[in-house]
């Protein structure tokens, strides 16, 4: 009976995960989806308490409310801004928690070996499936708890890592250590022979020697990624802890743990290999931590950057039919979003097309652009994607960036040694005329030099956004 009801509950939580999934790809649907989301992880975490093999029920609730508290305090303090931060924060609690999970059954596993036949009768739980397990279906069971502690160690570490470069704690520039891909590719050969070793043994040294060689990987990996590439490692990383997650939902025989770890990872994938192709990236590269890198040396960048003051804004937006409007991480940085909506709002009042470009990889995180202009509540319909309004640049009168400059910089298209070469780019230099918010000359959390800010049809709004914005405001009835 209580079997009969987890599997129900399983299912019902699976399909609100899948909902849940499916409503993310749209604003107007994206906060129905995630009561979805909260209403299905309640759902799986009350039948799995409630379940087969439940027990320590003290402890499970002692746990359940330290993490809960914790959760609540960190969501009501971390800033739009830091939210990538936490996702990899996130990414990397979920790692680490498939190599406790992948050693603890290890341990059973050695625990369970060492029972005579009256002892493992009475075994209940997880226990009680390793002693019914054939040797074949053990050797299965050892495979899978090792690919989910490969993957949960290699997630852990790269997590850490992406959390530093996004915070600012780790240098974001690419940054490989003497031998680069040979080592990741020694580290690798070690952990196959070392699965072949543990299949062979059962012992705690191989499964220990390539957790090591996993943590290692993901920190060489995500280190000899540049800066300017975090929001794809983010979505990648994103990927491995669903991959992890179903690996160790295999060693558990948890169905739930299964779909929904293939669900985030598929999905995962599915969002990097998107956004590599936003950024003419090879998908395998990324995998591999190969790209980031500069290709040779950079143009040099010619000109001055002319300064601008609010009032000279103001008075072209006067004069302006149409409006683009591009934002980027220091948009999230001095959290102007309400300023912007509020610039649109009196533009679009005086007559005058607003709309909003966003590229696939702006600010720190995939979709950072969208959930900050929907909290200020700017319209969905202005806020358009790339591909849908690249082309109409050359006959806009105004483009205004706000705290971009890799999805900006012309560099992509002219400079073939340049780090972002290839990469498809707004191109808001075929503008009329261009303003660009920026606290200073700066070359921003890349590294980049963009030519952008030197263009002749180019002014520098110099200054905090927010400041910058509502002193325009000031000047616009």
């Amino acid at each position: 009976m209580e079997f009969g009801f987890t599997t129900a509950a399983y299912v019902v939580a699976a399909v609100l995960f899948i909902l849940s999934l499916g409503g993310l790809s749209g604003q107007e649907s994206a906060k129905r989806a995630v009561w979805y989301g909260i209403v299905g992880m309640a759902l799986a975490v009350f039948s799995t308490l409630i379940g087969p093999g439940a027990g320590l029920w003290a402890l499970s609730i002692v746990l359940i409310a330290a993490g809960g508290v914790i959760g609540y305090m960190l969501a009501s303090k971390v800033e739009m801004t830091q939210m990538p931060e936490l996702v990899a924060g996130m990414h990397a609690l979920v790692g680490l928690a498939a190599v406790f999970v992948g050693l603890n059954a290890h341990i059973e596993m050695v625990r369970v070996a060492g029972l005579d036949g009256a002892e493992k009768a009475a075994l209940e739980g997880f226990a009680a499936l390793i002693a019914k397990k054939t040797s074949v279906e053990l050797s299965i069971l050892r495979v899978e708890l090792f690919l989910g502690v490969f993957i949960g160690a290699v997630t852990f570490t790269g997590s850490v890592i992406a959390y530093g470069k996004l915070a600012g704690k780790v240098n974001t520039a690419a940054t490989k250590l003497p031998g680069g891909h040979m080592l990741n590719a020694g580290a690798a050969a070690v952990s196959v022979l070392s699965l072949i070793w543990y299949l062979n043994s059962g012992g705690v040294l191989p499964l220990a020697l390539m957790t090591l060689m996993a943590l290692f990987i993901g920190y060489h990996l995500i280190m000899g990624i540049g800066g300017a590439d975090m929001p794809v490692v983010v979505s990648m990383l994103n990927s491995y802890s669903g991959w992890a997650a179903a690996a160790i939902g295999f060693s558990l025989g948890n169905d739930l743990l299964i779909v929904v770890g293939a669900l985030v990872g598929s999905s995962g994938a599915i969002l990097s290999y998107i956004m590599c192709k936003a950024m003419n990236r090879s998908f395998i590269s990324v995998i591999l931590g190969g790209f980031g890198g500069e290709a040779g040396p950079q143009m040099e960048v010619e000109g001055e950057q002319v300064a601008i003051e609010a009032d000279g804004v103001a008075a072209a937006l006067e004069e302006a039919d149409s409006v683009i409007i591009i934002p980027g991480y220091g948009l999230a940085v001095a959290q102007a979003q309400q300023a912007v909506s509020e610039l649109t709002k009196r533009l679009r009042a005086k007559g005058k097309e607003v709309r909003f470009a966003i590229h696939p990889v702006a600010g720190r995180l995939p979709g950072h652009m969208n959930v900050l202009l929907a909290e200020a509540k700017v319209p969905y319909d202005i806020v358009l994607e790339m591909d849908e309004i690249n082309d109409d640049f050359p006959e806009t009168d105004v483009s205004i960036v706000i705290g971009s400059n890799d999805i900006v910089n012309p560099a992509a298209q002219d400079d073939p040694n340049s780090p972002i070469a290839g990469m498809p780019v707004l191109e808001c230099w075929k503008s009329k005329q261009v303003f660009v918010s920026k606290r200073g000359q700066g070359t921003g959390y890349s590294g980049i030099e963009n030519p952008l800010f030197f263009k002749e049809n180019t002014r520098m709004l110099y200054g905090d956004a927010k400041a910058s914005l509502d002193k325009l405001l000031s000047m616009i009835d």
